[in-house]
């Protein structure tokens, strides 16, 4: 555990440099899918290099806005003794449409990090941001809504703290997310959910997905064993939870949901320190005798894909791609 510790806090800094200078009622889609859009299709076995263009402003840009909610300190969550007033940055595609429904896909940030890292601000909007209005524009994918959220606690440096960070405010996240965040977003912004009660909120799980990398992706794991109710996609991206899986397998036992129910699209890269971690994690959770966990390259036939991506380490060009692949399957455009 001290090996980790430290190298999870030296990516923790690393990325923190990086993102300082960016700017240098649904069925569960393995049923509706067909229904909707056709079969799924099978998750590439190479991932896709953004094209260098997309760095750049494109002609029909999404626009980010500052969304503030109410929430509870974290380590004191469920006496709800202390109100926090916090902030998640939103994307919203070209052309956003509040008579239309959108897919929504939340986005947590790593070390170091804050809701800003991934997209930006709206006065100062982030590569990546642009990554995202050339995809939708060119039809890769969906226009979808992109929430930004922090597991930054009482201050904005709780990210920096390992510690806080990996046994705590990661862990604890999901009690913001499912009772405050949610309901605040998809109450104001056009999504599958009907209403922001807890029903209305499961019975839309098929049209959300969670990601992160790094710290990011641990938050992700502990979306995933509090939240499977809530999300049908998960995007872990080189960060580990639970080194055997173990802990992730008996989750997905007791929520009392099947393999057909989510799916995992994990994705690191082979010069990452951490990979080693993550998939020595994925591998575990395969090993199962559960049989909770199938890997498959498509959604039909399995519940789970790892992808390794020669050459990458752990920094800011790796999250850009591993999310742009991410989305390139989640909601791709079926017609492009």
């Amino acid at each position: 555990m001290g090996k980790r510790i430290l190298s999870l806090g030296i990516a923790a800094l690393f990325t923190a440099i990086l993102a300082a200078c960016h700017n240098t009622a649904a069925p569960d889609r393995n049923t509706a899918a067909e229904q909707e859009t056709g079969a799924p299709s099978a998750v590439p076995q190479e991932l896709k290099t953004i094209p260098e263009e997309y760095y750049t402003p494109a002609d029909r840009q999404g626009t980010l806005e500052e969304f503030y909610y109410d929430t509870y300190e974290s380590r004191t969550y469920m006496q709800k003794t202390t109100r926090l007033r916090k902030r998640a940055i939103i994307y919203l595609p070209y052309g956003y449409n509040a008579e239309q429904k959108y897919n929504v896909f939340y986005l947590m940030h790593g070390g170091w990090g804050n809701e800003t890292t991934s997209l930006g601000t709206p006065d100062d909007p982030s590569a990546f941001k642009n990554v995202i209005d050339h995809a939708i524009a060119n039809g890769e994918f969906e226009p979808l809504l992109i929430v930004c959220p922090t597991y930054n606690n009482e201050s904005p440096q709780d990210s920096a703290n390992y510690t806080l960070a990996f046994y705590t405010l990661t862990v604890n996240y999901h009690n913001e997310l499912v009772n405050d965040l949610i309901p605040a977003v998809e109450g104001a912004y056009s999504t599958y959910a009907e209403e922001t009660d807890s029903e209305a909120i499961k019975a839309s799980r098929g049209h959300r997905a969670f990601g992160g990398f790094s710290m990011g992706s641990v938050t992700t794991w502990y979306t995933f064993i509090n939240c499977l109710d809530e999300f049908r996609y998960f995007l872990p991206m080189s960060g580990a939870m639970d080194y055997e899986g173990e802990d992730v397998d008996a989750a997905v036992t007791a929520s009392g949901h099947s393999p057909s129910d989510f799916f995992i699209y994990a994705i690191t890269g082979t010069n990452d320190f951490e990979a080693d971690h993550f998939t020595r994690q994925i591998e575990g959770m395969l090993q199962m005798s559960s049989g909770n966990f199938i890997d498959a390259d498509q959604e039909t036939a399995g519940n789970l894909v790892l992808r390794v991506k020669e050459g990458y380490s752990h920094d800011s060009l790796a999250s850009m791609e591993y999310t742009y692949n991410g989305l390139l399957w989640l909601w791709r455009n079926e017609n492009a």
